[in-house]
């Protein structure tokens, strides 16, 4: 059990929903394991309410916090600085305080490519499919270019605020890496099943299929589904959305979020803190 006292340092999460989150669970955890007066709180924060919230936390000397949907992008307007993978996503996850200076990072794409390998399916070398261009996929799109994947596809609807800054993404990763990103429109069904016939692994970087609406997926045609595709939702709650549900059925691989949240978390961990979360204790008591 954590005690708080008057030298505690503040860390949390900003999103909406964010009751569901374990992030809560694994970094206290790990502050209770190492001794640190440090605890870390959630707070549900949308893009409307998000500059109050900044300013309110940054006033009241929080450490650092997470983000998460919907503000990984917003939050790039409020931020003095930004890490180069940051830059280069254009989307931040993770913020430390330096006595009034606010620095993003982006973990996100570390934390997914982490978990790819958990599952026995490394990035490199590999054709990858993405659906979604909000900050999760953009992470993840990031990430495995620099880890060296072969081509990747991305599907999201033009009319998304963030189609522009994908395009513009995947110009920029063409120059500064040896990988392919290609953007589709999602509703190309054609270019979804001729991207999906070569891809080795499919992510579902979007929000579809997380509680409450938990009926919803993003590959409504499950004849797309084939056994040399290993298929990833970022979602983890529900720990099997109706994506990997069906596509397990189809014969595929699957894994969830939960490892790229792990991944992520002992990244921003040390960001806030200079020191190592206790992996595999914070693993073994919230990640089974």
């Amino acid at each position: 059990m954590i005690n708080i006292t008057g030298h505690t340092g503040l860390t949390g999460l900003l999103g909406s929903p964010v009751a569901h989150s374990v992030s809560p669970l694994m970094h206290n955890e790990a502050f209770r394991y190492l001794g640190l007066d440090y605890v870390y709180l959630c707070f549900d924060v949308t893009e409307e309410t998000l500059p109050q919230a900044v300013e309110g936390l940054k006033a009241c000397g929080i450490k650092g916090f997470n983000l998460t949907m919907p503000n990984k992008n917003k939050i790039v307007e409020f931020l003095d600085e930004l890490s180069p993978t940051a830059q280069l996503i254009g989307a931040v996850n993770t913020v430390r305080n330096d006595n009034g200076k606010l620095k993003g990072f982006n973990t996100d794409g570390y934390g997914f490519t982490q978990s790819a390998r958990d599952a026995g399916c490394d990035v490199k070398g590999r054709t990858i499919t993405v659906m979604g261009v909000g900050g999760a996929g953009m992470a993840i799109c990031g990430q495995s270019a620099l880890e060296g994947a072969k081509k990747i596809h991305v599907f999201a609807r033009p009319t998304s605020r963030y189609w522009e800054r994908a395009a513009a993404m995947a110009e920029k990763m063409s120059h500064m890496t040896e990988c392919e990103m290609i953007l589709h429109e999602m509703d190309d069904h054609t270019a979804l099943k001729d991207a999906l016939e070569e891809s080795n692994l499919l992510i579902n970087a979007t929000s579809v299929g997380m509680v409450p609406d938990v009926t919803g997926t993003v590959i409504p045609d499950k004849t797309l589904f084939h056994p040399e595709l290993t298929v990833a939702d970022v979602v983890y709650e529900p720990r099997e959305t109706r994506l990997l549900r069906e596509a397990r059925e189809a014969g595929c691989p699957t894994f969830n979020g939960m490892y790229m949240l792990l991944h992520q978390g002992v990244k921003a961990f040390h960001i806030w803190t200079g020191l190592d979360m206790p992996v595999e204790l914070v693993r073994e008591k919230y990640f089974k």
